[in-house]
């Protein structure tokens, strides 16, 4: 894989695990303040669930990286906020929001992690989910340096973030430059690889409500 392509992949995905970052840590709004942003046409994404015909969560976006949500019970001086009132209130303006009913439990039944395949809130991030595709197939069709592709497996799937660890050190560390790398004595099998992926599926959670936290410090 050419360099040029690595740092293509590279930041694709980067940017589609910065916005996923940022749902983690909505900042607090009122049911006001949504629907004020609502009837002007300032909302991106909406992410909702149901409970008995009324919303019991909110979530939403002004752009990629804002997002908000309203605490705690939802409802106002009409009452309770039902689902026909929330879709009342998308409809008034011209450029629609792209909406999606959130399940309260997720079904768990896949060990790839979801972010580069789902983002809240309606239409995905194609282009996140072919870059880590792609990053994923190349890494089967090639002989990895510092681990063996069953390692690399389950850094990509259950450690979350694998790929990007991947574009950054296979076949040779991004900050080295060209030339012939020194390969290791012994590759990490899958074995280790599994272990290793468990502790990187932890970290990046963390990173991630981190990251989520200080952009909506920065942008909320």
């Amino acid at each position: 894989m050419g360099l040029a392509v690595r740092l293509s992949l590279l930041a694709v995905l980067v940017v589609g695990a910065l916005v996923t970052a940022a749902t983690y840590a909505p900042s607090e709004r009122t049911l006001e303040q949504f629907r004020a942003a609502a009837i002007a046409g300032a909302i991106d994404r909406v992410s909702y669930q149901v409970g008995s015909g009324d919303v019991t969560a909110l979530v939403w976006s002004e752009s990629p990286l804002v997002w908000h949500e309203v605490p705690g019970r939802i409802a106002d001086a009409e009452g309770a906020y039902t689902v026909a009132r929330l879709m009342a209130d998308l409809r008034r303006p011209e450029v629609q929001a792209s909406v999606a009913e959130r399940e309260s439990v997720s079904d768990g039944n896949s060990i790839f992690p979801d972010w580069p395949f789902t983002l809240i809130g309606g239409s995905n991030l194609w282009w996140v989910a072919a870059a880590w595709v792609l990053t994923f197939l190349a890494m089967m069709g090639s002989t990895p340096r510092l681990a063996n592709r069953w390692a690399w497996f389950w850094l990509f799937t259950v450690g979350q973030v694998g790929a990007l660890v991947y574009l950054v050190l296979e076949p040779r560390p991004l900050w080295k430059a060209p030339g012939e790398e020194r390969v290791p004595a012994e590759r990490v099998d899958g074995r280790r690889g599994c272990l290793y992926s468990i502790f990187l599926g932890v970290v990046s959670v963390l990173v991630a409500l981190g990251t989520g936290r200080l952009v909506g410090l920065v942008l909320g």
